[in-house]
């Protein structure tokens, strides 16, 4: 009876390993099929995406819901890749730092590509190709080509690629938040001038009067355009991989023009 007891026991056993090995094949298949990437992502089958949501037309807020390129973006993209985009709005300053401490998946967020970004982060391939202005009041007569910026005090966004290039120029920098603070700055004579993007120029003459001041769009060979990109930390290489691979199609289908025409109405995603 004892020796019955202990076979059975053993077969009971060998069951239970048998499934468990199963079932961690099973899982291990899992991950291959969707490229691994499911397990780097903060949340199971969410897609979460860090932004500002106050910097249209890339993302803002009409009649109290989140839109812009970059939300309906990153929709398509969690939505191809059987996910649901959550978003959360999170103010410039710690949108970076939410990205390192794993708060976010990817950061969309009209962030630039540079050098000492490279360091700390992965970017996808860009989506926008983003030309500069620069915006004076219309009675600034100090200021008549970009070289005039030397000096002189520039409202610009704390840590944006706007203020990388304003101070490589020579300029100081006034901190300014959001865009129409920015251009009350400038007219109001509290800052000389602005460097900023063409696409929130444009996209703010649409719905507001830009009386009292100028600008001229920056020649290539003057500030190359910014390339716009997601933001991804190293660890997450997998993901980058998958992003850039549904940024690729969504380029080759048309959906990426369409959205670039759509709110900036131009096509600004290619160079």
């Amino acid at each position: 009876m004892k020796i019955k007891r202990l076979r059975l026991l053993t077969l009971g056993l060998a069951v239970l390993t048998t499934g468990a090995l199963l079932t961690a094949c099973g899982a291990k298949q899992s991950s291959a099929n969707n490229g691994g990437y499911q397990s780097e992502l903060k949340q199971s089958k969410t897609l979460t995406i860090g932004l500002e949501g106050t910097y249209p037309p890339y993302s803002y807020r009409k009649n109290g819901k989140l839109t812009g390129f970059e939300v309906d973006l990153g929709k398509t993209v969690a939505k191809r890749l059987g996910l649901k985009a959550q978003f959360v709005p999170t103010k410039w300053d710690s949108l970076v730092a939410g990205l390192g401490s794993g708060k976010f998946d990817t950061v969309l967020n009209n962030i630039t590509q540079t050098p000492e970004r490279k360091k700390q982060y992965l970017f996808s391939t860009p989506y926008v190709y983003s030309k500069y202005v620069l915006i004076t009041a219309k009675k600034n007569t100090s200021i008549q080509k970009l070289s005039d910026v030397k000096g002189k005090k520039l409202a610009e966004g704390t840590g944006t690629d706007n203020a990388i290039v304003a101070k490589k120029l020579g300029a100081t920098i006034s901190p300014s938040g959001e865009f129409a603070t920015t251009l009350d700055l400038v007219r109001e004579g509290r800052a000389d001038a602005t460097i900023n993007a063409e696409s929130a120029l444009l996209t703010y003459k649409k719905s507001n009067d830009i009386q009292g001041l100028k600008y001229r769009v920056l020649t290539n060979q003057e500030q190359a355009p910014a390339k716009i990109s997601a933001l991804f930390n190293q660890k997450d290489q997998k993901l980058q991989a998958k992003f850039n691979q549904e940024l690729k199609q969504l380029r080759q289908d048309g959906t990426l023009k369409k959205l670039s025409v759509k709110y900036f109405g131009s096509d600004i995603t290619t160079e």
